[in-house]
């Protein structure tokens, strides 16, 4: 498996391209906007292009799709139906589904947005706007972000510190140092 960022400049949001190299398929998670880079290296590596994955539904992570669904024809996974509205796979709740030959597990994580999801693949988990290095994700009331830092406590710090954490804004970081350095740490009740 081999990652691929592109940053959107309009949101400076993350886009990222994640390729089975054996299956040469591939995997679009939060395509922000479309860029020339992103189709040239789709096409100039014979890449098929079977998924979507969107962390949730705000236009910096989603924009780009009305392009992609003009040129590739992927299937969009997301919790929110207003996405790609009868084209959207929509996901609920805790799973794992089999997508460019690698198990995708997603798990609901409301908080920051009512669709928020966050996607692992292999020691990869994609976080959306839910979490960054040193900040938890933003939110519009005082019980948003209670379920927020309830959530990220039980489904994302119970998880193995090796864990890299590719989030929607930012630079990728690791469990550990999200663990450790998080600005809003000491908010979040610490159960073990």
């Amino acid at each position: 498996m081999k990652i691929y960022f592109h940053l959107n400049i309009e949101g400076f949001s993350n886009c990222y391209l994640v390729v089975n190299e054996e299956s040469k398929e591939a995997i679009i998670v939060d395509p922000g906007r479309m860029t020339k880079e992103l189709i040239s290296q789709l096409e100039e590596q014979h890449l098929k292009l079977v998924a979507v994955l969107i962390t949730h539904n705000h236009g910096s992570h989603v924009h780009g799709l009305k392009t992609l669904r003009k040129i590739y024809n992927p299937k969009i996974f997301a919790a929110d139906w207003e996405v790609a509205k009868n084209d959207t796979t929509v996901i609920t709740g805790d799973g794992k589904v089999k997508i460019a030959k690698m198990t995708v597990h997603y798990t609901a994580l409301p908080g920051h947005t009512s669709d928020s999801v966050i996607f692992q693949i292999g020691n990869l988990l994609f976080t959306g706007d839910v979490l960054s290095a040193g900040l938890l994700g933003s939110t519009n009331s005082s019980y948003s972000d209670f379920i927020l830092r309830s959530n990220i406590e039980q489904k994302i710090y119970s998880q193995q510190d090796g864990l890299i954490l590719m989030p929607g804004h930012g630079p990728p970081t690791t469990l550990e140092a999200a663990k450790a350095f998080n600005l809003n740490k000491s908010n979040v009740s610490n159960q073990n």
